[in-house]
C-alpha cells in the first residue's frame, strides 16, 4: 500500500504465475522443489529424485551442502518456518542417487529439454577445473555431442567441494560418486594438470581444442593487513581445509582464533575442534569405506591425546547480521565454539615469534546509511583474545598467473572478464563462469551459470543463438492438504550427538526416517497450485473475504487504487470517462463507479477455503504446470555472442 492506495499486479502474464512458486523462482536453476517435496510426501521416491535431478548433476551434494535459497523463499515460512526443502532432497538422493552406486538414473534423470536440441559428433573441448562449474559445463556439452576433456590441477576432481567443504559436512564418497557419474556420460578426466605449469591456452588451441572452458575458481585465501600477521602460527582459511581434509597436520596449538562471520569460518572453526588427522581421504573409491574407517579411530585416539581445544570465532556482524547459516552457528556451538560479535581484528600480537594473542576492538557498526560495508569502531573497547594460532577465512582471491596477453583473455579486479549474458571472455574462444567470473557464490549459483556457459559455447561452435522458451499449460488440480497441515512444525533432520562428532569426521547431520521424511514433506503448501478468479461469475458476496485466515482477500471501492489503476479498469469496462475527470471526483463518487476484488498473494497459503465458500465457483484451484525448454535459432555473428563491455 503506498499513501492509502493499494499497488496492484492483474495476473495475465505467465511471469506472475511462475513467480507464485517461490521456491523454484527462487532456485537458480530452477528446480522444481514443490514437486519433488509433494511426491516424497505421496511416497512417489524415485520420481521425487528424477524431478530433483532433472537440472541439477549435482543434486546429491545440493542435498548435503546448498545454501537452499528455495528455503529462504519459501512461502510456508510466511506462516511458521520453512519446508525443509534441501534435506528432503537428500532423502531421495540416498535412495536413487549416484551414491548407491549405481548411474543409471542419474543419467536417465537429466532434463534433455535444457540442452540444445541440435546435436551431432562435434569438435574437442577443453575445460580447465573440476569444480562444480567445470563439470557442470562437461555434464552438458558431452551429451550435446563434443568431445569433452577436463584438466584438473589437483590429484582428484571437485574443487572447492573437496578442497573447501569439511568432510564431516560432505562425504568423499558422495563426491566422487557423483563425479564418475558425470565421467559416465563419456567425459574424459586428467588430473596433475595445472594450466600455467603443465600447458598453456595456446598449447590448448595448438592440439586443436576448439573452444576452452575456464571454470578454475578461487583457490586462495585472503588475509587482512594486520601488523603480526606474517607470525608463525597464522594461517589461510582454504589452506587450512585444504590441509584438514586430507589429513595434514597443521600445529593449531590449543588456542584457535578463527576471523569470518561465514559459512567458510564456521568450516574452518569446526574443523579445527576435531583432530587434525581426521581429515584424512581415501584415493579411490574402493578405499573409501576402509579408509573413513581408519580416519575415525585415528580422530578418537587424537582426542585423548590433545586435550581440550579452545576454538573462537571474530567477526565484525552482529549475530542477527552473521552471513553464516543459523544451523551452523548453533552445531558450532553445541562443539565448543566460542562466537565474539561486534569485534573487529586489530593486530596478531606475537611474542617470541609466534602468535600469542588477536587483539580487537569492539565494532559499532558494519554498515553505513546507505548499505554500504563502512565499519566503525570503538578504539577505546581493546581485548586481547589469547591464542596459538589465528586462522583467517574472511573470502578467497584468484591465481591468474597463468594469463599470457596473447591468450586474448583479459581480467579485472582479479576476475576473469566475461559477458555476464553468455559467459564470453574477450577471447571469443574462451568462455568463463562460477566463482572466477562472477565472485564467490553459492555452489547452485555456480551450476546455473555453467549451464548458461555451455549453450554459449555450443552458439559459438554451431553458429546459432539458444533462446530459453517457457512453456506452460494449466491443469485442473484435485487440491486436499494433508490432516493437521497447519500444526505441522519443521524439524530438522537428526545428527550426531555432540561428543561423536567433535572427536571424528562422521557425517553430522543424518538422513530422514521416511515418515518424518513424509511428513516434513506435507508442510509444503503447493504453491503450484493457485486461486483462478472468473471475474464473470463473482457476484461479491464477499464469502471468500469472510473466510480466509490469513485475511488477505479484500473487495474495496475504487477509491482505493491509484487514479491511473482505476481508470485504466473503467475503461476496460467501457465506461467513458476522461482520466482528468476521473481524478477530480470525489472518494465516495469512485466507488459508485465499481469496485476490486483483491489478494496478496505474498501471505496466501493457498489453503482453498475460498474456493471451496464460492457459491457461483467464482474462484477454482489450478495447477500452472511449466518447464523452460532450449529453442536454437540462426545467428547474425557466430563468433561474438555478445561484446564484453
Amino acid at each position: 500500500m503506498t499513501n492509502g492506495s493499494w499497488q496492484v499486479r492483474v495476473p495475465g502474464d505467465s511471469d506472475y504465475w511462475v513467480e507464485m512458486v517461490k521456491c523454484r523462482h527462487a532456485c537458480p536453476v530452477h528446480t522444481d522443489a514443490c514437486g519433488y517435496v509433494n511426491a516424497i510426501a505421496e511416497r512417489r521416491y524415485e520420481e521425487a529424485y528424477r524431478i530433483a535431478r532433472a537440472t541439477n548433476p549435482f543434486a546429491s551434494i545440493c542435498g548435503r551442502v546448498c545454501g537452499a535459497p528455495c528455503e529462504a523463499n519459501c512461502r510456508r515460512g510466511s506462516l511458521d518456518a520453512p519446508v525443509s526443502i534441501r534435506a528432503l532432497k537428500r532423502f531421495v538422493t540416498d535412495q536413487f542417487g549416484p551414491e548407491t552406486g549405481g548411474y543409471g538414473v542419474y543419467r536417465d534423470g537429466c532434463d534433455q529439454r535444457m540442452l540444445p536440441a541440435n546435436r551431432g559428433e562435434y569438435e574437442r573441448v577443453a575445460v580447465i577445473g573440476a569444480g562444480v562449474s567445470g563439470l557442470t559445463v562437461a555434464h552438458d556439452l558431452v551429451q550435446i555431442g563434443y568431445r569433452v576433456t577436463v584438466f584438473e590441477a589437483y590429484s582428484e576432481p571437485g574443487g572447492m567441494l573437496t578442497v573447501g567443504v569439511p568432510v564431516f559436512r560432505l562425504p568423499r564418497d558422495l563426491v566422487r560418486h557423483e563425479i564418475e557419474a558425470i565421467l559416465s556420460l563419456g567425459v574424459e578426466l586428467q588430473c596433475n594438470r595445472k594450466l600455467g605449469r603443465d600447458f598453456t591456452l595456446a598449447d590448448l588451441r595448438r592440439d586443436g581444442y576448439a573452444a576452452i572452458f575456464l571454470g578454475i575458481g578461487l583457490p586462495k585465501g585472503r588475509k587482512l593487513d594486520l601488523p603480526g600477521g606474517d607470525a608463525d602460527g597464522v594461517y589461510d582459511g582454504i589452506d587450512f581445509l585444504r590441509a584438514f581434509n586430507e589429513g595434514k597436520p597443521v600445529p593449531l596449538g590449543r588456542r584457535i582464533v578463527v576471523i569470518g562471520g561465514g559459512n567458510v569460518a564456521y568450516d574452518v572453526a569446526r574443523s579445527a575442534v576435531r583432530p587434525v588427522e581426521a581429515g584424512g581421504r581415501a584415493e579411490t573409491l574402493e578405499e573409501i569405506g576402509r579408509g573413513e574407517k581408519v580416519a575415525y579411530d585415528v580422530a578418537r585416539s587424537a582426542l585423548r591425546l590433545s586435550g581440550d581445544k579452545e576454538v573462537h570465532v571474530v567477526c565484525l556482524e552482529s549475530r542477527e547480521e552473521m552471513p553464516a547459516d543459523e544451523t551452523e552457528v548453533i552445531e558450532g556451538e553445541e562443539e565448543g565454539i566460542r562466537l565474539h560479535n561486534r569485534q573487529g581484528p586489530r593486530e596478531v600480537v606475537v611474542r617470541d615469534g609466534k602468535v600469542s594473542a588477536l587483539r580487537v576492538t569492539r565494532c559499532l557498526s558494519v554498515f553505513d546509511e546507505t548499505g554500504r560495508f563502512n565499519p566503525k569502531f570503538d578504539d577505546g573497547a581493546v581485548e586481547d583474545i589469547p591464542a596459538d594460532s589465528v586462522i583467517f577465512a574472511i573470502g578467497q582471491s584468484s591465481d591468474l598467473s597463468f594469463l599470457d596477453p596473447a591468450d586474448g583473455v583479459e581480467s579485472t579486479r582479479g576476475l576473469i572478464k566475461v559477458n555476464p549474458e553468455t559467459y564470453q571472455t574477450t577471447a571469443p574462444d574462451v568462455f568463463a563462469c562460477g566463482d572466477i567470473a562472477h565472485g564467490p557464490r553459492l555452489f547452485i549459483d555456480a551450476i546455473a551459470s555453467a549451464h548458461t556457459a555451455a549453450r554459449s559455447m555450443h552458439d559459438y561452435l554451431r553458429g546459432t543463438r539458444t533462446d530459453i522458451v517457457l512453456r506452460k499449460r494449466w491443469l485442473p488440480a484435485a487440491y486436499e492438504m494433508s490432516q493437521g497441515w497447519q500444526a505441522m512444525e519443521r524439524a530438522n533432520p537428526p545428527v550426531l550427538d555432540t561428543a561423536r562428532r567433535a572427536a571424528s569426521v562422521e557425517t553430522v547431520e543424518e538422513a530422514y526416517p521416511e515418515a518424518a521424511a513424509r511428513r516434513q514433506a506435507s508442510r509444503c503448501l503447493r504453491c503450484n497450485i493457485n486461486t483462478v478468479f472468473d471475474t464473470a461469475l463473482c457476484i461479491g458476496c464477499n464469502g471468500c473475504v469472510d473466510i480466509c485466515p490469513e485475511n488477505l482477500i479484500k473487495l474495496v471501492g475504487l477509491s482505493r487504487l491509484p487514479d491511473q489503476d482505476a481508470w485504466e479498469r473503467l475503461f476496460e469496462a467501457g465506461v467513458d470517462l476522461e482520466p482528468a475527470a476521473y481524478a477530480a471526483l470525489p472518494a465516495e463518487e469512485k466507488d459508485t463507479l465499481g469496485g476490486v476484488m483483491l489478494k496478496d498473494e505474498s501471505t496466501c497459503i493457498r489453503c482453498a477455503m475460498c474456493a471451496s465458500r464460492c457459491p457461483t465457483h467464482a474462484i477454482l484451484m489450478k495447477k500452472f504446470d511449466h518447464y523452460t525448454e532450449c529453442v536454437s535459432v540462426a545467428s547474425r555473428n557466430p563468433k561474438i555472442l555478445y561484446p564484453v563491455e
